[in-house]
């Protein structure tokens, strides 16, 4: 019987970057891209996350790229223009990818229902899908999960808590 062999660890760096909504965790690959943003009290739920899409990981605290870091805190004291220079990477399934793809399209100071971003990605059916693969999104702000709401305009869920969600809406000058 041939020897199974077992895929090393994705190692990634993680850093941390203080926001007026909590310490941010940025988790970047060797390329520098952002592979994760979560929230330091879901440390677990983006280690989880992690886990779901690579298999084994490991962190090793390492700085994040300066322009990303730059670009984050530039978002976060009201140049909400900045999100789009940071460059992100996902490992998720096809479907899963679509659905964070068109979400950085989602032009800060909108919001979108679930139901219309399943039409706009060609599934209008698949709402509920939509809804799981946004709840799966790794990279929290960049990937402006926030931005989807429910379809009479309540704010439904967010991963980092509602109260967040909240927060980064008003701060797009969303009315919530």
């Amino acid at each position: 019987m041939p020897a199974r062999s077992t895929k090393p660890p994705e190692r990634f760096g993680l850093d941390r970057l203080a926001t007026p909504i909590g310490i941010a965790l940025l988790v970047t690959d060797a390329e520098g891209a952002l592979r994760a943003l979560d929230w330091e009290d879901y440390e677990h739920r983006m280690r989880e996350l992690l886990r779901l899409q690579y298999g084994a990981v490991d962190l090793s605290d390492q700085p994040a790229p300066t322009e990303m870091r730059t670009a984050l805190s530039g978002y976060f004291e009201g140049d909400l223009g900045q999100l789009s220079g940071v460059a992100w990477r996902v490992a998720g399934t096809p479907f899963q990818q679509k659905v964070w793809t068109a979400l950085a399209k989602i032009p800060a100071g909108t919001t979108m229902s679930y139901g219309a971003m399943a039409a706009r990605i060609d599934m209008p059916k698949a709402i509920r899908a939509v809804g799981h693969a946004n709840g799966s999104n790794p990279i929290s702000v960049v990937l402006p999960c926030h931005r989807l709401i429910g379809a009479d305009g309540s704010l439904v869920k967010y991963g980092g808590g509602l109260e967040r969600k909240r927060w980064l809406l008003r701060h797009e000058g969303v009315e919530v």
